[in-house]
């Protein structure tokens, strides 16, 4: 199943769109919104996948064409964003960048920071920064939404509670980092908005690859029509995550939950952000070239 939400206010309008993405239609008489719909999920889940399967047949004749272009975030808006950094690579890379050191426990135990969730970007909305001296970067990542976990849930019980799969824009600051975490409290000025994609999936229209709670494909992101990164599976399962997290409190419906930036050791890894590609360009290697609009 994949849904979107059109951007016609805060929260938008929910739309269950078609496989081939070439095709939508409203669901406000099952759920107004994604958010909705997630404090729902048991009743309203199959109500949406059986929309879905006559959206792919063609048996809709309420459907117009999808255009992502209008689009919110599948979620506007969230109760919460809590970032992992599953792929402890990534982690390790940046640290050593700015000279520190990479605690052992990371490779066992997930690196978590609670962001921002009150605004959500579209798949094409402007990502705004008033300097460029703030080190604007992109990481490419992948999120899950799960419904109600409780707190306790085993690791075995956490896959059970993800419910859709969003891919992920996921803007950093890499210039007011390091004076944030010196303070002690963690990422603010420097975690602006993030960026979804237009659509939200049911891990099942991965068909075979997604197994042990992990998509078994590969990452690729874009920068200017060119192909930049191509990460691959690897770290920390989300399920275990998830259960770790779940030690110590809940999470409600429709909580936001990324696996942190994709990275790995393998020999054709290619960067996912641009601070990756920094750290292994020579020094005095050449500059970032994005294509960006200067502004006030």
């Amino acid at each position: 199943m994949k849904l979107a939400t059109r951007g016609e206010d805060r929260d938008g309008e929910l739309l269950v769109v078609s496989r081939d993405l070439s095709r939508a239609v409203r669901v406000g008489e099952i759920a107004p919104t994604l958010q909705g719909a997630l404090d729902r999920w048991g009743t309203v889940a199959e109500k949406l996948a059986s929309v879905y399967e006559r959206l792919n047949d063609g048996a809709l004749e309420a459907s117009f064409p999808f255009v992502p272009a209008r689009c919110a975030a599948p979620l506007p808006r969230a109760y919460q964003w809590a970032d992992g950094s599953a792929y402890v690579n990534h982690v390790e890379l940046v640290r050593r960048a700015r000279g520190a050191d990479m605690p052992a426990s990371f490779w066992r135990e997930p690196l978590i920071y609670q962001g921002g969730s009150d605004v959500m970007l579209g798949p094409t909305d402007d990502i705004v920064v008033r300097s460029s001296e703030w080190g604007l970067d992109f990481e490419a990542e992948i999120a899950v939404i799960v419904d109600d976990v409780e707190m306790g849930t085993s690791t075995v019980d956490a896959g059970d509670h993800i419910k859709l799969l969003m891919l992920v824009n996921d803007v950093s600051l890499r210039g007011l980092i390091p004076g944030e975490l010196d303070k002690g409290f963690g990422f603010y000025q420097s975690k602006p908005a993030t960026a979804f994609s237009p659509v939200a999936v049911s891990p099942d229209e991965l068909c075979g690859d997604w197994r042990e709670n992990k998509v078994h494909r590969p990452l690729l992101s874009y920068v200017n029509g060119r192909l930049f990164g191509r990460g691959r599976r690897r770290g920390l399962l989300v399920h275990c995550r998830a259960a770790h997290d779940r030690d110590h409190s809940r999470w409600g419906a429709a909580d936001v939950l990324p696996a942190g930036g994709g990275s790995g050791h393998h020999r054709n890894a290619r960067p996912g952000r641009l601070q990756h590609l920094r750290l292994h360009r020579p020094a005095g290697g050449g500059r970032d070239r994005l294509n960006c609009h200067s502004g006030s």
